[in-house]
Order: C-alpha cells, then structure tokens, then sequence
C-alpha cells in the first residue's frame, strides 16, 4: 500500500503528525477531556489513518494519553510530574540558550527583538492564545540557534507536556501575571554575557512555571475568578 504524499513532498501522516503536536503545544486541547481519533480527524480534515498513528507517536511521547475506551486526551498535571518538568526545564533550556550564545549573530538578534515587540503587544491586550504563540516561537528561535540534535527535540517534548497548562492559566487569569524576561535575555546576548543569559532563562522559565503552579495545582484561578465575580474564594 503507498503512503499518501502531501504538496510539499511530506508523507501525509507526517503532517498530520506535526499539526497535531503543534496544537497539543499551543494549548488547543483542554487537559483531561476525553477526544476520539475521529473527531481528530475530522478536526485535522484528514482520515481516521494518518490520525491514529500521529496519536501514536504522540502517546509515545507523552504528550497525549491512550484510555480504555480508546478515546485520548491530554493527560492530567500532577505535583510529581509538574515538579519533574520544572527541574528538566530548569537544566536544559538555559544550556540549550548558552550553546546558541556563539551562533547569535546580528540576524538571530534581530528576529528576538521582532518577536519580543510582538510578545510586547500580545500581553498589552491580554492576547493569550498570541502570547502563547509568541513565546514559543522566542524560545525556540533562540534554542534552534544551537544547532543541537539532542536538546531541541527534548525541550520541544517538554513544552508539549506543559503547553496545555499554560493556556488554562490565560484563560483563567488572563496575562496580567505575566513577568517578561525576554529582553533581559536578550541584552546579555548583546554582551555575550553566558551566565546573564542562563539565569535570565532560568527566571523566565520558573515565572512562568509558577503560574501554572498556582492556578492549575493549588487553584489560585478559581479564588481569583471567584473574587472578579464578587463570590467569597
């Protein structure tokens, strides 16, 4: 049987593969509600086919969960997982970002300042879905500017089993919390400055990893919602 091939060349199920991991990372699938491979699929405007073994992967990644009924969905956050992903955040993209540090040239640098510009703007009108967008596209313009074949693809994996997250925290709480320290990264790549560089990802990472923290895991968002609407928390 041959595979099906897309415009660009790229094996259909590989496509399919990459949109879905794409909208895992940005947030599109709410954590915990149960989703058929059909409904995927027809989601995707692609078959059952492609769709299933795309979900496949992403289960093997843990990005997604298989359940008994064959429904998947984004697994659940717990305190032992979220922990696990701040202290593997935590080492591996400030040492992704020093790596890329000699590859930083006047062009990268550029396109950092553009997308903080744009970052800048998302959070002035509480723009979550685009602050998310933003974000993602910072971190990884920076991460890729590594050229490493090891720590991208496990800091990508990373963000697919924290992406989510993030989008119920704006969704709750909107960007308000939000401490930007991009352009502190920005400014001690300027001055090739490694360890201001490292510690202003560090800071950004553990920022933002302390939201979800505080409204997924300990339901701050849920006080806090209750307070705007002038119900007791």
């Amino acid at each position: 049987m041959s595979t099906a091939i897309t415009d660009d060349g790229s094996p259909v199920h590989e496509k399919v593969y990459r949109q879905l991991r794409e909208a895992i990372a940005a947030g599109r699938f709410a954590p915990g509600v149960a989703l058929t491979i059909r409904g995927i699929a027809e989601n995707l405007g692609v078959s059952p086919m492609p769709a299933r073994e795309a979900i496949r992967r992403l289960v093997a990644e843990r990005a997604l969960e298989m359940h008994e009924n064959r429904r998947v969905s984004v697994p659940r956050m717990t305190r032992d997982k979220f922990d696990e992903l701040v202290a593997a955040r935590t080492l591996l993209e400030p040492e992704a970002a020093v790596r890329a540090l000699p590859h930083c040239d006047a062009a990268v640098v550029r396109e950092l300042e553009r997308i903080d510009g744009e970052i800048d703007v998302a959070l002035a009108n509480g723009d979550g879905e685009s602050y998310m967008l933003k974000n993602r596209a910072f971190h990884f313009t920076l991460y890729r500017a590594a050229r490493s074949q090891v720590l991208v693809p496990l800091i990508e994996s990373l963000w697919l089993q924290s992406g989510p997250f993030m989008r119920v925290v704006y969704g709750r709480i909107g960007t308000s919390y939000v401490i930007d320290q991009h352009k502190a990264a920005v400014a001690a790549i300027g001055r090739g400055d490694a360890e201001g560089l490292h510690a202003a990802i560090r800071a950004d990472i553990l920022d933002g990893m302390s939201i979800i923290g505080r409204v997924v895991l300990d339901g701050e968002g849920a006080a806090a919602g209750a307070r705007s609407a002038g119900q007791p928390a």
